[in-house]
C-alpha cells in the first residue's frame, strides 16, 4: 500500500514507459503526416476527435470506478479479519471457564488464527511461505493446497473439542461458530476478486479509441506549427494511458505490488495483537519501511 510521503514518481513512470514511447512514436508520425503535400486537403472538423475523446473520457471514468471498487473492497475485507481475528480469541476468554489448561487452548487458537492470516496472504499473492509459517506446519502436520481453509476446518474441530470438554452454552458455541464463518467469507471473497480477471478486451477497447484518436486529431488542428501540433498530439494521448494505468495498477489488489493491499502489515498487528491477548507476551513491532510502501 502506498504511503502518503516519499511516493515514487519513478515507479508510475516506469509501469508507462512502453506505453508513451509507443504513443510519441505514433503522435509524431501523424503530426508530421498530417503537414505532407498528400494529406493537407484531408481536413476532419475537430469536434469529431472531441468527440472519441470523450469517449475514451466515459471508458476510462467506468474503468478507474470499477477498479477502485475492488481495490476497496479487498481494503474493507482485510479490515473485518482484523475484527473478527480479535473477537475470536475474545470470545474464548469471555466462554471459556477458568482452569490450568484454557491458557494452553488459548494460546494455540491465537497462534493458528495468526498463521491464517500469514497463509491467506501467501496464498493471494501465489508467494513462498515464510519460513515460520513453514515451520509451523510442519510441527503440526499440516499440508494442502488450499492452507488458509485447513487451517480454519482445524479452528472448528478443536472448537468441538473444547464445546464438549466444557459443555459449552450452545448461544455461547454459536457466536465463536459465527466468527469463524466471517472468516471463512471474508477468505472466499479475497479467492473471488483474485480469480476474477478484469476483461482485457476493455484495455483493447481503450487503446484502440487512443490511437483512433491520436490519428485524426492531428487533422483538426492548425497547420501552422508542428511542434505544437506533435506536443498537443501527444500530451493528451498521455494523460490517458496514465488514468487507464492508475485503474489497472487498483483492479488487482493482491498482486504484490506497491499499490497491494498490506496484507503482510495486517497479518503482523494481528499477530501482535493475539499475542497479546492470549498472554503470550509482546511480540517487537517491525521497524518503520524504508521504502514509499508497505506491503
Amino acid at each position: 500500500m502506498l504511503l502518503k510521503k516519499r511516493i515514487s514518481l519513478g515507479y508510475f513512470l516506469n509501469l508507462i514507459k512502453w506505453d508513451a514511447l509507443a504513443i510519441v512514436c505514433y503522435a509524431t508520425v501523424m503530426g508530421l503526416f498530417d503537414h505532407l503535400p498528400v494529406l493537407k486537403s484531408i481536413d476532419i472538423p475537430l469536434g469529431h476527435a472531441a468527440l472519441v475523446g470523450t469517449l475514451v473520457s466515459l471508458l476510462l471514468a467506468f474503468r478507474t470506478a470499477q477498479s477502485y471498487e475492488r481495490w476497496w473492497e479487498a481494503r474493507i475485507i482485510w479490515g473485518a479479519i482484523v475484527n473478527d481475528s480479535r473477537t475470536l480469541i475474545r470470545q474464548l476468554l469471555e466462554f471459556i471457564p477458568n482452569d490450568p489448561q484454557k491458557a494452553g487452548i488459548i494460546k494455540s487458537f491465537a497462534i493458528r488464527q495468526s498463521a491464517w492470516c500469514f497463509a491467506l496472504t501467501h496464498s493471494l499473492r501465489r508467494t513462498e511461505p515464510s519460513q515460520k509459517l513453514k515451520d509451523y506446519c510442519t510441527e503440526h502436520h499440516l499440508q494442502s493446497e488450499n492452507l488458509p481453509n485447513l487451517l480454519l476446518t482445524k479452528h472448528a474441530e478443536e472448537l468441538a473439542q473444547v464445546s464438549d470438554q466444557y459443555q459449552l452454552n450452545a448461544n455461547k458455541q454459536i457466536q465463536i461458530d459465527a466468527t469463524l464463518q466471517r472468516l471463512t467469507d471474508s477468505m472466499g471473497r479475497c479467492e473471488r476478486i483474485k480469480n476474477t480477471v478484469f476483461p482485457w478486451s476493455y484495455s483493447l477497447l481503450i487503446h484502440f479509441l487512443i490511437y483512433v484518436f491520436m490519428t485524426i486529431l492531428p487533422f483538426g488542428l492548425e497547420r501552422n506549427n508542428k511542434v505544437l501540433e506533435v506536443f498537443i498530439v501527444t500530451v493528451v494521448p498521455l494523460l490517458f494511458i496514465a488514468i487507464e494505468r492508475t485503474a489497472i495498477l487498483m483492479q488487482d489488489p493482491f498482486e504484490n505490488t506497491p499499490t497491494d493491499t498490506p496484507m503482510t502489515t495486517l497479518s503482523e498487528t494481528i499477530e501482535r495483537n493475539l499475542a497479546e491477548m492470549a498472554g503470550m507476551g509482546t511480540i517487537s513491532k517491525p521497524p518503520a519501511p524504508e521504502t514509499y510502501y508497505v506491503m
